[in-house]
């Protein structure tokens, strides 16, 4: 079973960097280009120069933007920028945003949980990692010795017992807060009561925790441990033994996940009917209608009905979209095609989507990325625009997303689902609180 501690924090001083809205920044791999350029002029001091430094003409070895990295972590240390706290916290943490008309309030805390290595223990991934996103982070850790983002972690707890213990310790007292780039506003409170954080881990100490994202950081923090025992500079209480972890509870009422649509490349171009027509008994199909837009009456449907096994499908071809809803003949065919896997796992949308219709009836194995969108309006818009280079994408999917109760049980078959099931909105703020590792 996973353990929950409290760790000193590193955190901005708000006398040196004003508003904590100027230094935060989104987690690293859903910054692009254009936002690590804004986040770079909006403060000399904004994390993104320790997350996602920029490369630089003349780097080496030696020099380079995990180099780079370091020494800003370092100054900043230095010149008061940013202040270890005095005391181990566990740091609740807030998130209030606006999704489908309606406000909601995510709340969770960050704390320093224990390292088990996936399959060892009660730490659960769900899904695949990637050996280039690892070594890249595995890198920067290397030179930072700290975690500079929280992984974040849910965990089943139907009474929030342990959110509760942190809320009740709160009350009144005014919180830290930042507004990021989406309007999101996130607030934190560290909480140092020894009594609170003895409730917090005695209540947290049964339960196992999904990872719903950072699984290429967790899997990178367990190799740095890993190294440090091989260098023989370990010992158990090393603070590398474990890793900053937002801790959410699975029935906490701001849990929203949001479905991952995809704008494929690489496929040949079909009309509907060919579509249709390689689909063959294994989808029941109907007419959607004409034009990327009728995605969102689509996609309305499909939500309405929640049923992983109905998707909505474009071809660009004949500018045409297909309603296509699993038979019982596609049913068996996917236990067939899937029997390396559970029927939880064989009644994604995501997995009927990737190894059904993509890998055996259009025999794509090998595709490149897709374009990954969350909302109908992304998907309407990259259909209307085309690609990056102004080509079409041939064809499209409405898909839905993984839920919760998805994630517990795959992840408990020791399964991983398909690349980008879930979406958790909204994402993390890194630059709230940083765990240094020495």
């Amino acid at each position: 079973m996973p353990k929950i501690a409290a760790f000193r924090g590193l955190r901005y001083d708000l006398g040196h960097v004003g508003s904590l809205s100027d230094v935060i920044a989104p987690p690293y791999d859903v910054i692009g280009p254009e936002l690590q350029d804004d986040l770079y002029k909006r403060h000399p001091a904004n994390v993104i120069r320790l997350i996602l430094n920029r490369e630089e003409p003349g780097d080496n070895d030696t020099t380079n933007r995990y180099s780079r990295a370091a020494r800003f972590l370092k100054n900043w240390q230095s010149e008061g920028v940013l202040q270890l706290d005095p005391s181990p916290a566990l740091y609740v943490y807030h998130q209030v945003f606006e999704h489908g008309g309606e406000t909601f309030t995510r709340r969770g805390f960050m704390g320093s949980m224990g390292l088990e290595r996936f399959g060892e223990g009660t730490i659960y991934p769900h899904e695949e990692t990637h050996a280039a996103a690892k070594a890249d982070r595995l890198k920067l850790t290397q030179a930072c010795r700290a975690n500079l983002s929280q992984i974040f972690g849910i965990y089943p707890d139907e009474q929030n017992e342990a959110q509760t213990l942190l809320e009740n310790a709160i009350i009144g007292v005014a919180p830290l807060e930042a507004t990021d780039h989406l309007g999101v506003v996130h607030r934190l409170w560290p909480v140092t009561d020894v009594n609170v954080i003895s409730g917090v881990s005695e209540a947290m100490g049964a339960k196992p925790m999904f990872v719903a994202d950072g699984h290429h950081r967790y899997e990178t923090a367990c190799n740095y441990r890993d190294q440090l025992a091989a260098e023989g500079t370990l010992d158990a209480q090393h603070p590398a033994n474990y890793v900053m972890t937002m801790c959410v509870s699975m029935t906490d009422p701001g849990m929203i996940v949001l479905p991952t649509h995809r704008l494929f490349r690489g496929l040949p171009q079909l009309t509907s009917e060919q579509l249709q027509a390689k689909l063959g008994e294994y989808f029941t199909c109907e007419p959607g209608g004409a034009g990327p837009a009728q995605a969102h009456p689509i996609w309305e449907g499909i939500e309405f009905e929640n049923n992983q096994g109905k998707l909505g499908l474009y071809t660009s071809a004949d500018d045409q979209w297909t309603i296509a809803t699993l038979s019982e003949a596609g049913r068996a065919k996917m236990a067939e095609v899937a029997s390396d896997h559970s029927s939880d796992w064989q009644g994604l949308g995501v997995s009927i989507l990737q190894r059904l219709i993509l890998e055996t009836l259009l025999g794509a194995t090998d595709l490149p990325k897709p374009n990954y969108v969350h909302l109908v309006e992304e998907a309407v818009e990259g259909l209307t625009e085309g690609d990056d280079d102004g080509s079409k994408y041939p064809i499209a999917a409405l898909v839905m997303p993984a839920t919760l109760d998805h994630i517990r049980s795959i992840s408990e078959h020791g399964e991983r689902m398909p690349a980008k099931s879930t979406y958790f909105y909204p994402k993390l703020l890194s630059g709230l609180v940083i765990n240094p590792l020495s």
